[in-house]
């Protein structure tokens, strides 16, 4: 920069000489012209390379300083260099938040960035679905008179965000449960954070009803032996009298020891998720046996048919499979009226599904409770089951065994005229 200096003062002391002697030789105006013309090439050069510069500050080009020469090129050089290095960290930041908003859309859970007077200043696409907002026409607006919860405005309204809230009705189907908690930051911003704990409270709930109805189930036949103990304790009994309440209490004893043995089946099933080994499971052996067992049961009270239409064999674990087949005719059993019929089945599709096929005439069940039937302790018709002896279990472990075993279990049921319990086997488990 001092060289620069340095040449346009020699050149403005250049010119004024040559200027000074034109003027004294032969004209004044001469002399005049030519100390301007002289002085306006360095100005003109200036001026071309301050243009360059206001160019490379707005960032129209990276290479203005290519071709200048001395102090100028030099300082053209030094501020190129400056802005491609702005440049290259404004590409770096754009390129890192464009990565924050893809991570915070790929999230399942709903983030809303509001200002101090919860004005929405960003959100993400789960807390549109959850909320029923659209960024682009919502931004800016106060959330709380787009989200007309009660519960929610109060939350908001109160500023105590120390607890989350839960709040049910929520999306556009209004069939969600989100729990919600603001987390304040900055200076004078809001994180609002979303949960959907939909599944969470159905399962707190199946829990809830769970540990309801074992209760229930055991204290029912608790009460009855300590009534009858009690009885037998108090009251001189006749030999009679004294073995029929005997035997009440091993039924009702029985009752319990079912129970408890259903629970523990289904809780070593719920805990082994795995599937079942590739075991030889004879079927038509099986089926001899379950016919036997099954004529029992019904103590000649039902017409009971047994059609092995295959003599394929299963893979699986023979004790489940057992259990499986076991619950599906026991159930047939019991809900069938005297002189019904039943019908037991094993046959093979032509795409290779192994079928085990339990037919009843019984009085049917409605569509309404076709879905529900496999959950623990569902009952069609509560005190109708407590007087077979059901222990409302026996579906609901039937169904982890077809888990197991990569089977379906299908129910198809008219009412009045019965129904029928299909377990299909896929071909990889047909020997």
């Amino acid at each position: 920069m001092r060289l620069y200096l340095g040449r346009f003062l020699a050149l403005v002391v250049l010119a004024l000489i040559l200027g000074w002697s034109l003027s004294v030789f032969l004209d004044p105006l001469v002399g005049l012209l030519v100390e301007i013309i002289v002085m306006a090439i360095p100005l003109a050069r200036g001026y071309r390379y301050l243009e360059r510069m206001q160019q490379l500050t707005m960032l129209e080009s990276n290479k203005l300083g290519t071709g200048a020469s001395g102090a100028w090129g030099d300082a053209l050089s030094k501020i190129d260099r400056i802005v491609t290095d702005a440049r290259s960290q404004i590409h770096t930041l754009e390129a890192r938040h464009n990565r924050f908003i893809e991570g915070f859309q790929a999230s399942p859970n709903g983030v809303v960035m509001l200002d101090d007077d919860l004005h929405i200043e960003w959100c993400n696409a789960s807390a549109e679905s959850f909320f029923g907002i659209n960024l682009r026409k919502d931004n800016l607006q106060n959330i709380s008179y787009l989200v007309r919860n009660p519960d929610f405005v109060n939350y908001l309204s109160l500023r105590r965000f120390e607890h989350p809230i839960v709040i049910q009705r929520m999306g556009f189907a209004h069939e969600l449960t989100i729990a919600i908690q603001v987390f304040p930051f900055g200076e004078d911003q809001l994180l609002l954070l979303a949960q959907d704990v939909t599944d969470l409270q159905k399962t707190e709930a199946m829990r809830r009803d769970f540990v309801a109805n074992v209760s229930h189930e055991i204290r029912t036949p608790l009460t009855v032996l300590i009534g009858f103990l009690e009885t037998m304790q108090s009251i001189e009994l006749a030999p009679d009298q004294r073995n029929r309440y005997v035997g009440l209490m091993m039924t009702q004893s029985s009752r319990m020891k079912s129970l408890v043995e259903d629970l523990l089946t289904l809780a070593n099933l719920e805990a082994n998720t795995a599937y079942a080994p590739m075991q030889e499971f004879n079927v038509v052996a099986e089926m001899a046996a379950l016919k036997v067992d099954a004529e029992a049961l019904s103590a000649g009270r039902h017409r009971i048919v047994f059609d092995v239409k295959t003599d394929t064999a299963l893979y699986g674990e023979r004790r489940e499979l057992h259990s499986a087949f076991s619950n599906l005719i026991s159930n047939a059993v019991r809900y069938t009226p005297e002189g019904g019929q039943i019908t037991v089945s094993w046959s093979l599709s032509p795409n290779r599904h192994g079928i085990f096929s339990v037919t009843d005439s019984g009085p049917g069940i409605e569509a309404i409770h076709l879905p529900r039937l496999t959950e623990r302790f569902y009952r069609v018709d509560g005190s109708r089951s407590r007087d077979t002896g059901g222990t409302g279990l026996g579906l609901a472990i039937v169904k982890h065994i077809a888990t197991r075993h990569n089977a379906q279990l299908l129910i198809s049921s008219v009412v009045g005229d019965g129904s029928t319990f299909k377990l299909r086997f896929a071909p990889e488990r047909i020997l």
